[in-house]
């Protein structure tokens, strides 16, 4: 029997949901990196290995691109977190990152819980360019979890 294979889904048609922010589009965004460390472990009785056990899961930064516009909505909720902290109820929000398939139907969803910004930037002005202002916001999260 054949298997069928699947051709590998592109990276350039998705969203992004902002638990209580609306955003109409992001240029970039980035799945965030999974690291489990490793802790050596060596037993009294066995003179000459030791062996690798697993540590703590750590979550990577998560990064949104878009073009900059009128909206205040990424530069507000940094400022509530600079101001109240990340452990205000409302600083935290979960986002989903979605990835969809050439007929418009969502292949893959990340779900990023508890997500507060810890960078917000511009791109460079620049009187000779005609390149887009982009802003880019950079979160920390508690964890991340791929459903789909």
């Amino acid at each position: 029997m054949a298997t069928q294979l699947t051709d590998p889904y592109r990276g350039f048609r998705f969203r992004v949901e902002i638990a209580g922010i609306q955003i109409a589009a992001f240029s970039e965004a980035s799945v965030p990196d999974i690291t489990v460390d490793t802790v050596d472990y060596r037993e009294g009785t066995d003179p000459i290995y030791k062996r690798p056990l697993s540590g703590l899961t750590t979550y990577g930064r998560l990064s949104l691109k878009k073009g900059l516009t009128d909206s205040m909505d990424l530069y507000n909720w940094q400022q509530q977190v600079s101001q109240l902290g990340s452990g205000s109820p409302s600083a935290q929000k979960n986002i989903s990152l979605v990835l969809m398939g050439a007929d418009s139907t969502e292949k893959v969803r990340w779900n990023i819980i508890n997500a507060w910004p810890v960078k917000y930037e511009t791109s460079g002005l620049n009187a000779s360019s005609s390149d887009v202002l982009v802003e880019t916001l950079e979160l920390a999260m508690d964890y991340m979890n791929r459903i789909k």
